[in-house]
């Protein structure tokens, strides 16, 4: 007889629930599951994945919490409608992100970029030291020396991020964690479209948007990075 220790049990059950819950969230987001349709039983999903019960009830407890599904007693568990889903979740955003038909998520993100970022410009024109705009400043740079699209896309993200945490603003830093994985896919996907001719152009709204928090001129720091986030919804430039 195999002794398996209890730790390494939980260890299993663990990756088995997130497997599930991978499979079963993208699936929901992709639209293999319409809103108000019903999900597969728990001992169908249980056969489909070939786990226990208890893997699937905890999967399905967890994308209860992401807001994708609900389950009624005596039902069964259906697909919430997608208003309802919880959108600042990082498994949400990132299975929307991996969606090879991006069109309206990609819109939302573009209209909630340009009602926190430009906002999050200005504050950092309010509160950034030197030293704060001397690393802008090289991320900003970094923008030119990354060795292929990925690393750019990288340095883009972490250039982005930079400005959140320089608002001084919980909130609006947090946002750049939330919606780092769907602002990847959004910048590796530009990356690989921007021409060699396009990207000077590229840079120079980057760094309009640090001359402009470098000189703690708030307005103009907001203005400028509702450029590069209009720059890169209406070209493949960013």
């Amino acid at each position: 007889m195999t002794f398996v220790a209890k730790g390494e049990l939980g260890s299993r059950v663990g990756n088995h629930t997130s497997q599930v819950v991978e499979q079963l969230g993208r699936a929901i987001v992709a639209g293999e599951y319409p809103p108000e349709t019903m999900i597969p039983l728990d001992p169908d999903i249980s056969e489909m994945f070939n786990v226990s019960r208890t893997v699937v009830r905890e999967a399905k407890k967890t994308l209860i919490g992401k807001g994708l599904i609900q389950s009624k007693a005596k039902v069964g568990t259906h697909v919430r409608p997608a208003e309802q889903w919880n959108m600042f979740d990082p498994d949400v955003l990132r299975w929307h992100a991996s969606l090879r038909n991006v069109g309206v998520f990609m819109d939302e993100l573009f209209e909630i970029r340009l009602i926190f970022e430009p906002a999050a410009a200005g504050k950092a024109a309010a509160c950034a030291n030197e030293a704060d705009c001397a690393a802008l400043s090289e991320l900003c740079e970094n923008l030119a020396k990354g060795p292929d699209r990925a690393a750019v896309a990288v340095a883009d993200l972490e250039f982005h991020k930079m400005v959140l945490n320089l608002s001084g603003n919980r909130f609006l830093q947090s946002l750049g964690d939330l919606v780092q994985a769907a602002l990847y896919s959004l910048f590796i996907e530009e990356a690989r479209e921007r021409s060699d001719s396009e990207t000077d152009a590229f840079l120079d709204r980057h760094r309009a948007v640090v001359k402009a928090i470098a000189t703690g001129a708030p307005e103009e720091a907001s203005a400028a990075m509702r450029t590069v986030i209009l720059a890169g919804r209406r070209a493949p430039a960013g």
